[in-house]
């Protein structure tokens, strides 16, 4: 997404309908919840075999983990990829009956059924071949000149396809008041520099090795006739991009990714380059006078590989990205070798999903908050608002009784943390406005031309943010969305509708298992305001430096800890986690947790906790934790979120946070000798 920073916790998708979507969701009707509550633990996925002081992880999902396939058309399973897979029909059947009905032109229900149609005609898709980018090419055979990239980059950016650099319309890092343009490195058809550059790891160089072979496979069923040689150059070209490339590590230091620039004094960073040209092109020229260049030391590298490529070298990439853009909505044969290499290679994944799938997946991305609209008032009670806002208000509590008896916070930190704190914005279940789609045009029969325009739409929606006055009730997720996340430029977390039901969030169940799920969730990113980057932002959203620096030294202390902790798990043979990389989500996974069971304890007024299916409060709270991460993951798709995601896998996301819990230690008699003991003086507490 280009509006916002975010911190997710995951990485990281009906009736008759008339002709117009509902103007606002109403909250679906159910009936009370019973007076007598379940433990929520899913105790068929349980393995007793498993000692809990062992290995707590396969101990709670054990029996899950022996008896579930992989499906072969995704490249992963669990908790996560079940609630995502499980929405997918709940939206198909929305769109089913969009299409059902008349629906007069212009309106939300036409365009969703339309960008959904035209996407299920394989038939006509196929029969244009590639008449839908012959345009698209001749705007890049048609340059002349260098001097004329600048306005084709600009088209490609608004377009959403790959170009050596990209751009984010965001808050001012250190005005939270008003939306700036902001340029990022990009450019690459691989993952990660690291698959371009690493000449030790076998399996990297294979990945490169297949991606040469796919864009050669691609060209020639394009009609190119040239297709070896120029696939060569297209991977040198990406080559010597990876080389000038931040690395993810250097990219998580959000100072040193604030580098404001006036727009007069962009000359001296890349000479030569047209930047007037290219801010016209996007429509922001007279709305700033400055942009936000998050790796100036990139841009200073793409100018001289600008300026030592030939132009026919660099229309060659720019057409091979066009192509790879809208390989989903080409003749079969493109989105079939586009998936081969995409995901079987990359990710392991052997079979494409449904058609039906992909398209409703096409239609939420183009259209998701009008979507979001029917499956909220289809799916989301009201009274799970209501319990999660009491959920919230419990975890606020136990951060702001937490920040008084912090040991690594001085007491003018603590009083900043406190005031920050009071201003944490959340939002749950939906937005209370819903996005305008009526700039948007779909046409039935155009796959290609309707995507075009859903990203088209997308760009502008965000440039026309420039000039005005920021937006805090924009949401930069769907309802319908499994996941939550932390913005620290407005200092909101947000929880949308989708990712509150079992087992991360369940309304016939015990406080317990729900503080264990979703209330470790609601912590993790309450969390990242005070971890080592979204506590760089004060309350307002400004990047500034509100700690002392002794804080910073001591909170340096127990984090440094954390990396040694977590680069000592290898997932996968000749692969760790890279500590550094994913401290912020480490951070947060234990903060959340330990956070989460102070308001569980809280949310018990002084009462002792039931017993649930024999299973103490305590041990219901660490289950419900343990099972929020049950999945497991193809070596492919391990191997590039090792490389890419800022978080740990599940497994280690549960067993790693537990092992620096005191409660857990207590709620199972971990003693020395145990699998998963750390030693008092081993283990991190930061809450």
């Amino acid at each position: 997404m280009k509006a916002q920073v975010l911190s997710a916790i995951a990485l990281m998708i009906a009736g008759t309908v008339g002709s117009q979507l509902a103007t606002a969701a109403e909250p679906a009707k159910t009936a009370s919840a019973t007076s007598v509550l379940l433990s929520g633990i899913e105790s068929k996925h349980n393995d007793a075999a498993v000692r809990a002081q062992d290995d707590f992880f396969r101990h709670v999902n054990g029996s899950w983990l022996k008896n579930t396939e992989i499906p072969s058309d995704r490249s992963s399973a669990g908790a996560f990829m079940d609630l995502r897979e499980a929405t997918i029909p709940h939206l198909h059947s929305i769109i089913e009956s969009l299409a059902k009905a008349k629906n007069k032109p212009g309106t939300d229900a036409q365009k969703i059924a339309d960008m959904y149609a035209s996407y299920m005609d394989t038939a006509h898709i196929d029969s244009l071949g590639l008449k839908p980018l012959q345009a698209e090419f001749a705007k890049v055979d048609g340059m002349t000149d260098k001097k004329q990239i600048p306005g084709l980059m600009a088209w490609l950016n608004r377009a959403s396809i790959s170009a050596p650099y990209d751009f984010q319309i965001h808050q001012d890092n250190k005005d939270s008041t008003k939306y700036v343009l902001d340029i990022t490195q990009s450019g690459l058809g691989l993952p990660d520099r690291d698959y371009y550059l690493n000449n030790d790891d076998a399996k990297l160089k294979e990945f490169r090795a297949k991606y040469l072979t796919h864009i050669e496979k691609m060209l020639t069923l394009a009609g190119d006739k040239d297709a070896g040689k120029h696939a060569a150059d297209i991977l040198a070209l990406e080559t010597e991009l990876a080389k000038i490339q931040w690395t993810k590590v250097e990219l998580r230091d959000p100072v040193k990714a604030y580098n404001k620039i006036e727009i007069s004094k962009l000359d001296a960073l890349t000479p030569g380059y047209d930047w007037n040209s290219y801010l016209g092109e996007m429509g922001a020229k007279g709305k700033i006078d400055y942009i936000i260049v998050s790796q100036p030391s990139y841009l200073t590298g793409l100018s001289k590989i600008l300026q030592d490529t030939s132009l026919d070298n660099l229309k060659t990439y720019f057409k091979w990205h066009i192509l790879r853009s809208a390989a989903g909505q080409l003749p079969t044969k493109f989105s079939d070798e586009n998936f081969a290499f995409n995901s079987t290679t990359l990710l392991g994944v052997p079979a494409q999903e449904a058609r039906w799938k992909r398209g409703v997946r096409l239609a939420d991305s183009a259209l998701g908050e009008s979507l979001g609209k029917l499956y909220v008032a289809k799916h989301f009670p009201a009274q799970s608002k209501a319990r999660m806002e009491k959920l919230v208000g419990n975890l606020l509590l136990a951060y702001k009784q937490s920040i008084d008896t912090l040991d690594w916070m001085s007491p003018e930190t603590k009083k900043e943390a406190q005031a920050k704190l009071a201003t944490f914005m959340p939002k749950i279940g939906y937005p209370n406005k819903w996005r305008d789609y009526s700039g948007l045009t779909i046409t039935k029969g155009d796959a290609v031309g309707n995507l075009r325009n859903a990203r088209l739409y997308a760009a502008q929606f965000e440039l026309n943010k420039l000039g005005k006055p920021v937006d805090r009730d924009e949401w930069g997720m769907t309802p319908q969305t499994v996941n939550a996340y932390y913005n620290p430029e407005l200092n909101e977390i947000v929880f949308p509708a989708a990712i509150l039901q079992p087992p991360f969030f369940n309304a016939k169940a015990d406080d317990a298992v729900n503080y264990g799920g979703i209330g470790a969730v609601i912590g993790h990113e309450i969390s990242h305001g005070f971890d080592d980057q979204g506590a760089q932002y004060d309350g307002v959203g400004n990047l500034r430096d509100w700690w002392t620096k002794e804080d910073h030294a001591k909170f340096a202390a127990k984090t440094a800890v954390l990396i040694k902790q977590y680069s000592a798990f290898s997932p996968i043979p000749g692969y760790n986690v890279n500590g550094e990389l994913t401290l912020g989500e480490n951070i947060a996974d234990n903060s959340g947790l330990a956070i989460a069971y102070k308001a569980y304890k809280l949310s018990l007024g002084g009462k002792p906790a039931p017993v649930v299916g024999g299973l103490t409060g305590d041990q219901r709270f660490f289950m419900g934790f343990a099972q929020v991460w049950r999945g497991k993951m193809r070596d492919q798709a391990m191997i590039a979120r090792l490389k890419t995601d800022p978080h740990s896998p599940g497994e280690i996301r549960a067993n790693g946070t537990l092992r620096n819990m005191p409660g857990f230690y207590d709620a199972y008699k971990l003693k020395e000798g145990d699998k998963m003991f750390l030693s008092p003086a081993e283990r991190v507490s930061i809450w």
